[in-house]
């Protein structure tokens, strides 16, 4: 971790995410004198589960991996943060602790605000409030459809469901599934490393995807989201 000074070639002098634009010059002034600009380096932790939280980040680029940490080595991988995301604002709202830990997949650069700012500016700011609010929900409802699979689903629909998910990230990151071992893409379905290697190679038997060393093409998006819906 690296912390950016105004000085630096890569200092981002403004934040210019839509969620801040609402903002008066006055709640800017407030975020900014705030915030700090870091670097993590590809595999560093941008939060750490139960770790005592003072801040929340805003990723301005590079993508990270938010993941609940279980019992020794074994942990489920949640989502894939993007550019213009929050991490961590469940510390606003609720206990002074991270509730999961995320790691940088690529090199970002992050925002971290000080909580007490982005709660002073949520009661000031009707609209600011809506958006963050909105963000927190949305990131509750996919914790459902993610406990949901993990019930009801068996492995195979499970790995479908990271398969899909993981490629509609190639839009803007073409590159995503070389970002990820066969470990993460078994701990996003919440299965074996070794069960899913497995059904990798089947569904490569089957004709649905293409294994290229560690990047994943897919081949038949219906069928997998047929096995998906059957679960």
């Amino acid at each position: 971790m690296k912390t950016i000074l105004e000085a630096d070639n890569d200092f981002i002098c403004d934040i210019q995410a839509p969620c801040f634009q609402m903002l008066s010059e006055q709640e800017v002034e407030l975020v900014r004198a705030s915030k700090t600009q870091v670097l993590f380096r590809k595999g560093d932790n941008l939060t750490k589960q139960g770790a005592f939280a003072s801040y929340i980040l805003f990723v301005i680029n590079g993508l990270a991996k938010q993941y609940i940490e279980g019992d020794n080595t074994k942990n489920y991988n949640l989502r894939i943060i993007k550019p213009g995301e929050f991490v961590g604002l469940s510390a606003v709202f609720t206990k002074n602790t991270f509730n999961y830990s995320s790691i940088a997949l690529t090199d970002c650069q992050v925002f971290l605000i000080e909580k007490d700012t982005i709660a002073n500016v949520v009661k000031q700011n009707g609209m600011f409030g809506f958006t963050i609010i909105k963000r927190y929900c949305e990131q509750n409802a996919n914790l459902f459809d993610t406990l949901r699979n993990v019930l009801y689903k068996q492995m195979n629909g499970r790995i479908a469901d990271t398969l899909l998910y993981i490629d509609g990230l190639k839009t803007e990151n073409a590159e995503v599934f070389q970002l990820l071992s066969r470990k993460d893409i078994a701990d996003f379905a919440g299965i074996s490393t070794e069960s899913a290697v497995k059904l990798l190679k089947s569904f490569e038997r089957d004709g649905l995807i293409e294994l290229n060393e560690k990047d994943i093409l897919i081949l038949n998006s219906n069928a997998l989201l047929e096995i998906s819906k059957r679960g």
